[in-house]
């Protein structure tokens, strides 16, 4: 029996663990972890009886729930399965290998890296400290057009002052997202997709449930600062690190966005 096992077998069982390990991410982010479980207990119970087993009329009936099956699943989880394809054609190892056949980037790319950075965390801090609601999107890989298009386009240079001013309580774009994209300030006043994970906690709002659906379907980092307390979190890659302190969001962006 193990004589037949050749690399072709192992390089087939490491495939198969990747795409269920991606499907479970995708399912936990979305708060299905129990649909992706049942799947696992149906397609093993249907693998004993209708292979080993060999029990025709139950293995017939679990065949005909199999292909039924598939088309339901693919109606009820489009937006996991969109994502699963956004995320396979955006991955950053895929960018990483294009990048050495780029230019070596600058000291003076790092350092204004450095100070956007500072500059996003600047403006969180003081609408934290001024109980300022924001909703803070950084574009990473994955094109947030979409996104864009569906506020105000400001196309400016990434500034505290600015970040704050459109945050400020009478704004007209203060309840919306800003989205930030290639060092700029693409639009604020953007729509997101609201996440429907009722594994949120009850005290978390609009925002944050906003924040975590963008962060379900893009490799986005979403920035939240409470209206109602102040507490500065991130959603990124449908989880929420919650409650950060301004040096700790500082050096949470510098370890993302240097990647």
């Amino acid at each position: 029996m193990f004589d037949l096992f050749g690399p072709k077998d192992a390089i087939d069982i490491l495939l198969v663990a990747i795409l269920l390990y991606y499907i479970w991410r995708l399912m936990k982010a979305s708060g299905s972890l129990n649909v992706f479980y049942g799947i696992l207990i149906f397609v093993a119970v249907w693998s004993i009886v209708a292979q080993i087993l060999q029990m025709k009329l139950i293995g017939s009936i679990f065949e005909t729930f199999r292909s039924v099956g598939v088309i339901a699943l693919i109606i009820l989880f489009q937006e996991e399965i969109r994502r699963f394809f956004l995320t396979l054609g955006s991955q950053r190892r895929l960018s990483k290998i294009a990048k050495l056949f780029k230019q070596k980037i600058t000291e003076q790319e790092v350092e204004q890296d450095d100070q956007d950075i500072m500059r996003i965390v600047l403006a969180c801090n003081y609408m934290s400290k001024n109980l300022v609601g924001a909703l803070i999107i950084i574009e990473r890989e994955m094109s947030l057009t979409d996104i864009v298009i569906s506020g105000e386009k400001i196309d400016a240079i990434i500034s505290s002052q600015l970040i704050k001013n459109i945050f400020f309580k009478n704004s007209p774009l203060h309840d919306g997202a800003m989205i930030i994209s290639h060092n700029r300030i693409a639009a604020a006043g953007c729509i997101l997709p609201v996440s429907h994970n009722l594994n949120i906690p009850k005290d978390l709002g609009l925002r944050h449930r906003a924040a975590l659906g963008i962060s379900q379907q893009s490799d986005a980092i979403a920035i939240i600062v409470s209206e109602e307390t102040g507490a500065i979190s991130v959603a990124q890659g449908g989880e929420f690190h919650l409650r950060f302190a301004g040096n700790e969001l500082e050096s949470y962006l510098a370890n993302q966005l240097k990647k």
